[in-house]
Parts: structure tokens; C-alpha cells; sequence
């Protein structure tokens, strides 16, 4: 049976993909996971080739082939994906994005933030609230993530989404006893677990995010 672990950010580049693939890849040597990113927008260079998010966080989780799930949508630009969808002459149905059936968990990770359009009418907090499957919110520590994160909880809630707690991604900032300040202040304000954070990792690779992860994330949470 599927059990979905929804990866949601505060902003686009907040460290979803990265955060996705760790928790994947620790899921998958705990005895296996599934990842699904349902909408790509946009594709990055990398070794000679294009590669989107899934290819990505494969790579960066290793995870195998056969447990990364196909985009519902592979959209060519970079852009919101309502109007990537518009310049690709590409028509987003909300309702075809229904959670696939697999054998364990389910790392699905969203695009951007949460009020992101999918179309011009729906946005990806509408999708998960549809779902309310349990949420991690992915969050920067850099300045300004405590505004970004506190009003993304806040809209979590008053759409009844189940949220696991917050994983942060960056260096700790005025860090006391492991927990930077914004951290602390966050889920003390927003009432949340602090599930914990992967520093800037050089190089970024499957062996260094696999040992941050296992640093710094009790998997068990994630269960």
C-alpha cells in the first residue's frame, strides 16, 4: 500500500529536490521507496546533458531506476508551470494528478511554492489539500525564511494538510546547541517539529547527502 510523504518548500530553490532525494535514498536502504515528482518545468544542464528533478534527485539519492516514478507533465520551460503549460501548447488537468499506487513509500515532491499555479484556477496547495497526505516543509535558512515558512504553515493548516514538521536547508545561523535561531523560532511559532537540516554540502554528491541525512534526520520520523 501506499504510504505518500508529500515534500513541499516555502519558495522555488529552497532545497526540495535535494531534501527529496536524501530522505528517498535513506527510505530505499531502509528497505525501499518510491519518488514522483508530477510536474517538471524546466531542465538544467549537467554533464552533457539535460536533466529535470527526478533525474536529479536519482542521482543524488541513488536511487534506482525502476523506483523513480514518470512526471503526469514534462514541460521544456523553465517558468510557473501554468504558463510553462501555456508556452508548451500543453493543457494541466488538476484531477489527472492522483497519487500512484505503489508497494511502500511515496516521496512526492512539488514544484516551487505552495501557491504556485498549476493553472490559472488551481494552485499546488489545492492539489495537496486534495491529497492530505503528510507534508514536510522544506525551508532555507537564509534571511527572510522565517516570514516564508510561518505563513506556509499557516496556509497548511487552514487547509487541514497533516504536517510533519520542517526540514532545513543551509548553514545553521546564531546557532545554539545545534539549532539555529530561525529554526527554533519557526517551529516554536509555528507549532512544529523540527526535523533537522542539511548544511551546504561541497561536494554534493550521494555519499555526502546520505551521510548530512543520516547526521541530521532520525528516519523515523519520516515513518
Amino acid at each position: 500500500m501506499t504510504r505518500p510523504i508529500v515534500i513541499a518548500g516555502t519558495d522555488t530553490d529552497a532545497g526540495k529536490t535535494v531534501f527529496a532525494a536524501a530522505l528517498t535514498g535513506a527510505l530505499n536502504r531502509r528497505g525501499g521507496a518510491h519518488y514522483w515528482k508530477p510536474v517538471q518545468a524546466g531542465f538544467d544542464p549537467y554533464e552533457g546533458r539535460m536533466e529535470g528533478d527526478a533525474d536529479r534527485a536519482a542521482r543524488l539519492g541513488g536511487i534506482p531506476a525502476d523506483r523513480v516514478l514518470p512526471e503526469v507533465h514534462r514541460l521544456q520551460t523553465p517558468c510557473s508551470p501554468h504558463l510553462a503549460a501555456e508556452i508548451d501548447g500543453v493543457a494541466i488537468d488538476p484531477d489527472s494528478l492522483t497519487i500512484p499506487q505503489v508497494d511502500g513509500p511515496l516521496v512526492i515532491e512539488m514544484a516551487g511554492g505552495l501557491m504556485v499555479p498549476l493553472t490559472r484556477e488551481v494552485t499546488f496547495l489545492d492539489v495537496i489539500a486534495r491529497w492530505k497526505a503528510p507534508t514536510v516543509l522544506v525551508a532555507r535558512t537564509a534571511l527572510g525564511t522565517i516570514n516564508h515558512s510561518l505563513l506556509t504553515i499557516e496556509a497548511l493548516r487552514q487547509r487541514d494538510v497533516p504536517l510533519i514538521g520542517v526540514a532545513f536547508m543551509g548553514e545553521g545561523v546564531f546557532v545554539s546547541e545545534g539549532i539555529g535561531d530561525s529554526e527554533r523560532t519557526i517551529c516554536d511559532m509555528g507549532k512544529t517539529r523540527r526535523l533537522g537540516r542539511i548544511d551546504r554540502l561541497d561536494p554534493l554528491n550521494a555519499e555526502t547527502l546520505a551521510a548530512a541525512f543520516d547526521a541530521g534526520f532520525k528516519l523515523e520520523d519520516f515513518l
